[in-house]
């Protein structure tokens, strides 16, 4: 995992990869057990908050479980809101993670039966972060692993792509699967992410319920964020 630690500083040398991922995931361990503070919602470009520190997306269609994911990425059930109504957040959700880092949770996209202006809405916001955002190191994109990659999806790598912006796919609800099916859905997901320039290519399998991969998205995380 070292070798693409960019902005958080974190190179250990001297040790096995074994031991150097058993670091990063304790380090990364710590960054989350420490304070998560909401800051706030932006329904507009121009409520942005000033540039300072490096920011992680979310991104994911509605119902993907991005809410429980960051809840769980921060060990309690609060820090974002999971709403039982998909496309209903139409903000950036901004969080600051112990003042290394803000995770800033994306409006869920791919909901078929909001309105168009809506739609169009949530495009210019988000387009609009995502192209304007100097500080953004990475976006997770979260996938539900039962359904695979869908063309909402496919969709947003392309505005990822065009947007210069490095994307990590994130399964959510691998514990819903069983070995065989998992193994398919990553094989590929894996298979479609190579053919894209902006894509990541480390694909992360979660289970918010189980807390599955949970230590080691928070070891990525950590790679991107303020040296302590």
């Amino acid at each position: 995992m070292g070798h693409h630690a960019q902005g958080g500083g974190q190179v250990l040398s001297g040790l096995s990869p074994e031991e150097e991922a058993a670091q990063l995931i304790e380090a990364g361990r710590l960054l989350f057990a420490r304070e998560v503070t909401f800051l706030r919602g932006v329904a507009g470009l121009d409520g942005l908050p000033p540039v300072d520190l490096p920011e992680i997306a979310f991104a994911g269609r509605s119902n993907v479980g991005k809410s429980s994911l960051i809840n769980a990425l921060c060990g309690r059930s609060t820090v974002a809101r999971t709403s039982n109504t998909p496309g209903r957040t139409q903000e950036l959700n901004y969080f600051d993670v112990a003042g290394r880092l803000i995770m800033v949770d994306m409006p869920g996209y791919g909901f078929a039966k909001a309105p168009k202006d809506k739609v169009d809405a949530w495009k210019r916001l988000v387009n609009g972060y995502l192209r304007g955002r100097p500080t953004l190191r990475r976006c997770l994109m979260l996938v539900d692993s039962r359904h695979g990659l869908k063309d909402v999806d496919r969709e947003m790598m392309t505005m990822l792509d065009k947007a210069a912006v490095v994307y990590q796919v994130v399964l959510t609800k691998v514990d819903k699967l069983n070995a065989s099916e998992l193994a398919a859905v990553e094989a590929r997901t894996r298979t479609e992410i190579a053919d894209h320039v902006a894509a990541h290519p480390t694909l992360i399998l979660t289970s918010s319920e189980k807390g599955l991969g949970i230590p080691e998205l928070r070891a990525e995380i950590l790679q991107l964020a303020n040296p302590e």
